[in-house]
């Protein structure tokens, strides 16, 4: 059996929220699963989401392989350094961790655009 932590959808149409779920790979996304470990909001500014970081890193350590989705989310979460704060005691709710923000959307606009292609001709 294949452990695996990855997002499985609630919400209507066009307005997904999504929950973090430890399940078994063989059952479909929004099937059976074990554990809830929190919720990730994609809808909101900024995205907003909540993990149990005790849970995913007992479910880590038993082997579990988180998602592409979910791994970005706990890189940016600092997971690593809150699980460690949690193992030697400390709270990680009050330490001094701060959540990386988000990339930000690049926009070209036409005058930079423009400005690009001329000096590419000469």
């Amino acid at each position: 059996m294949s452990v695996k932590i990855r997002l499985t959808r609630k919400g209507r149409k066009k307005i997904a929220f999504y929950r973090i779920v430890v399940t078994d790979s063989r059952f479909s996304r929004d099937g059976r699963f074990l554990e809830t470990l929190g919720y990730y909001n994609p809808q909101t500014q900024p995205k907003e989401f909540k993990l149990n970081v005790e849970r995913i890193g007992y479910w880590l350590k038993n082997g579990a392989e988180p998602s592409v989705t979910v791994k970005n989310l706990l890189k940016q979460d600092h997971f690593n350094e809150r699980l460690e704060a949690i193992e030697k005691g400390l709270d990680a709710a009050n330490s001094t961790i701060v959540r990386k923000s988000e990339r930000k959307e690049r926009v070209k606009s036409k005058v930079k655009a423009k400005k690009e292609g001329e000096k590419k001709e000469g």
